[in-house]
């Protein structure tokens, strides 16, 4: 147990989507269960954890199934997983190469709305693709991260998000394309977005980029602006 205010950074390196799914639903559950009935028990603690996933493809409880445009029995040739998950969204890819980031936050703590918080999280992003020379914004209608939103052909996502919460405590998040494999999304309508490409910072940047020092640059970046709040 710990200050209610204080966020718990945790990289889980490479991590199985359905372990890491669980490690967070533990989490989530105590943070959900401690809303219900505070009186005399302590805060439990929040998070932001990292991570990367083998290849999977992850669905929204609203999402279409049709668009994942392979057979299942395709995924054991590409080495891939497919789950339906409780998160918000449409389908999108995890893999080797990405920053997959899961916060486990209490909105009611930070003082702000689920629409403020998704925001926060697409705005740390674009700052820190902007400390990498990548300009990105925001799309209209939809959420993520974007290059290019006003080209009808070159607008495309660098960063997805995808939430869950409950009595305003919040896990999943966002998933920001480093190094990853964008082969991967020929498989699948991104989003649900049969006309937008997608991207990475190594293709924008021509180069690999060291991960770790994306994922150490990005978790400060987030932690502050998690901690600016409610202050």
């Amino acid at each position: 147990m710990g200050n209610r205010n204080q966020i718990i950074y945790q990289d889980l390196g490479s991590i199985d989507y359905g372990v890491a799914w669980d490690y967070q639903e533990e989490r989530f559950n105590k943070l959900v269960d401690y809303k219900g009935d505070p009186v005399g028990r302590e805060h439990p603690e929040q998070y932001l954890l990292f991570c990367e996933h083998p290849h999977v493809y992850t669905l929204g409880k609203s999402g279409d199934e049709a668009n994942l445009l392979i057979h299942k029995d395709f995924l054991a040739k590409i080495s891939a997983t497919y789950y339906k998950t409780n998160r918000g969204g449409d389908i999108t890819y995890h893999g080797p190469g990405q920053i997959v980031g899961y916060p486990i936050v209490d909105l009611d703590d930070l003082e702000i709305g689920l629409k403020q918080y998704i925001t926060l999280m697409e705005e740390a992003i674009i700052k820190l693709l902007s400390a990498y020379g990548i300009t990105a914004t925001l799309m209209e209608g939809a959420t993520g991260v974007w290059l290019d939103v006003d080209h009808p052909v070159k607008a495309r996502k660098i960063c997805a998000i995808g939430v869950r919460s409950s009595r305003f405590i919040c896990m999943h998040g966002f998933a920001l394309n480093v190094n990853t494999n964008l082969d991967y999304f020929t498989y699948i309508n991104p989003c649900g977005f049969e006309t937008k490409g997608v991207t990475s910072m190594q293709k924008e940047c021509g180069s690999a980029l060291d991960i770790e020092k994306v994922k150490l640059a990005l978790s400060e970046i987030l932690l502050k602006d998690l901690h600016s709040q409610g202050q």
